[in-house]
């Protein structure tokens, strides 16, 4: 493989004068790791082909969309059928009621559910959805923890546990930070704290069940079963972020695989096939206060869009009736459990993988990642180098320690023998 990218580096000057960082989103700049992110041209099944006609294992997936692979022919027949007929209608159509009852009959917490067009979007609403139905303001979340770039979420914890969140980001009011509170990811014990120092102001907790943007930490036992038990007691309501586990760590979500029933689940990614979409649901007493059955306010022009919701039923069809797809991507997730472990052992190099469903994250640290301290203390340096020197063999990995792996439907135990052999490869050649 040519490790250089001269084309790509080409586009990325073009693309900075019209673009901040030249890319659409910023981890894709490629700052946590340094050099040159590669442009895309192609893709199909498990891989991509860059602008430079290298073919690169990939382990993104359009950052967890791809479940199924990409271009995979059931979601391309889909969309292609559904262009034939238009992109866009303002009106409503039966494709959204298919993909309405598709993830109601999947997700088990989800009676009643809103598509929406992003994440974001999805997340934004149910924190509003909660206040209203509580009639408090502050929400609790967790450090490391990302549900978009919305307001609220944009904050970081205070001095202490129980503190009042601070803005990370210019352009967010003190104000609207101060309404978000700030707890570390499997423990309790900062949790109860702020349920105790702000009595009956807390309307929920909003957690990603499988931690995947400190790269992937899935919780600890009982963590979200405790989760669970204060919100019930303390009068909140629990909101499972699920854009990223959704449909990736169980055909029933992160909810399905530890058996523990949010009271508002929010989905994307998976749930579009690959085209924008996101979507937000729950029990019936509390989607029914959204408009306009209810005077919770919340509306989106390209909402339920035909393309997206054809794609997305084509996915979710598929998992429906592939009983093999889950089975698969479980063995491919074995396969890097035990070979991480392998090679932290022979090689004497301190490794963590964590692993949860189809998504995963390596760590260069001696100590277990649970939660964010823990993640943020593994090695950048390390882990640069292991990039690009995976980069360099043809392995497409997230450019960032705080972002998961992701492996598709249509990779094989042959794709992730490669992918462990040139890992050993780049290991034994760095200076660790």
């Amino acid at each position: 493989m040519n490790s250089t990218a001269p084309k790509s580096q080409a586009l990325l000057e073009r693309a900075h004068k019209y673009i901040p960082g030249g890319v659409n989103s910023p981890v894709r700049a490629f700052k946590s790791v340094g050099g040159t992110p590669r442009f895309i041209q192609a893709a199909r099944g498990a891989f991509l082909e860059d602008v430079e006609g290298n073919e690169l294992l990939d382990y993104i997936g359009s950052w967890g969309v791809m479940l199924l692979g990409h271009a995979h022919p059931a979601v391309e027949r889909a969309v292609a059928d559904a262009l034939k007929t238009g992109t866009s209608f303002g009106a409503p159509t039966a494709g959204e009621i298919d993909l309405a009852e598709r993830i109601i009959s999947l997700v088990p917490s989800v009676d009643v559910v809103r598509l929406v067009n992003s994440g974001t979007e999805a997340t934004m609403s149910a924190i509003r959805l909660a206040r209203a139905a509580t009639g408090r303001d502050r929400m609790i979340k967790f450090r490391g923890g990302y549900h978009g770039h919305g307001d609220a979420f944009l904050v970081d914890a205070g001095s202490g546990a129980a503190t009042l969140g601070v803005p990370s980001s210019p352009g967010v009011p003190a104000g609207t930070a101060a309404d978000s509170l700030v707890a570390e990811f499997n423990d309790l014990v900062s949790v109860t704290e702020l349920f105790d120092a702000y009595p009956d102001q807390v309307a929920g907790v909003i957690v990603e069940p499988v931690s995947g943007n400190m790269g992937c930490v899935p919780p600890t036992d009982g963590f979200l079963e405790g989760l669970r038990a204060l919100c019930t007691d303390r009068g909140a309501l629990l909101i499972f972020d699920e854009v990223m586990t959704g449909f990736r760590v169980d055909r029933a979500g992160a909810q399905g695989r530890y058996g523990v029933m949010p009271d508002l689940t929010t989905l994307g990614k998976v749930i579009g096939g690959g085209l924008p979409v996101g979507a937000y649901g729950g029990r019936e007493d509390l989607m029914r206060q959204i408009a306009p059955d209810g005077p919770v306010y919340q509306a989106g022009t390209l909402s339920g869009n035909p393309l997206a919701v054809a794609a997305g039923t084509a996915m979710l069809r598929f998992i429906e009736e592939e009983e093999s797809v889950y089975e698969h991507l479980e063995e491919l997730g074995a396969m890097f459990d035990r070979a991480f472990a392998d090679l932290s052992q022979r090689l004497g190099i301190p490794l963590q993988w964590n692993s949860s469903g189809a998504m995963g994250s390596l760590f260069f640290s001696e100590d277990p990642v649970v939660d964010w301290p823990s993640a943020a203390a593994a090695s950048q340096d390390r882990f640069n180098a292991f990039f690009h020197g995976m980069l360099e063999r043809g392995i497409h990995l997230p450019p960032s320690r705080f972002e998961a792996w992701f492996w598709s439907f249509m990779h094989t135990p042959e794709d992730v023998e490669r992918t462990i052999r040139v890992a050993e490869d780049v290991l034994q050649s760095m200076e660790v």
